[in-house]
């Protein structure tokens, strides 16, 4: 299901991957924080399909990270629809970036960004042995 910390916590990553610059900086920050062991990306499409499995998974972590590109914030919608609570919430726009046409590039310095808001929010279980 999640990866789990020295802590023993499970937490795992929703993400928006939109089309916009933004969702793909959200998608790939979690990407990034999943390769560093932080988290356990599921399907946000699964919780919008009302995949039985995947909205067990979610309500099962101890740590919901919500990553949305931008206010219309379908991250945080599908997994309020869903029932899955989140315990954690980052939102690319609120951190300074402007939603645009993506243009193929991922802008390294917001995924950076994005990536050390998300382990500022989740302090201890990065700090355990999350990394």
């Amino acid at each position: 299901m999640a990866n789990e910390c020295c802590s023993g916590t499970t937490t795992v990553l929703f993400t928006c991957s939109g089309a916009a610059n933004v969702g793909q900086v959200a998608n790939q920050a979690a990407v990034d924080l999943q390769q560093e062991g932080i988290g356990k990306m599921l399907c946000l499409a699964g919780i919008g399909s009302h995949n039985s499995g995947m909205i067990a998974s979610g309500k099962g972590a101890d740590r919901v990270v919500g990553i949305d590109g931008c206010t219309v914030a379908c991250t945080k919608k599908a997994l309020e629809h869903a029932e899955v609570p989140m315990t954690d919430y980052v939102v690319v726009t609120g951190l300074g970036f402007k939603k645009q046409a993506h243009d193929g590039v991922v802008d390294k310095e917001a995924v950076e960004k994005v990536k050390d808001e998300i382990k500022k929010c989740l302090g201890p279980v990065v700090a355990s042995g999350g990394t």
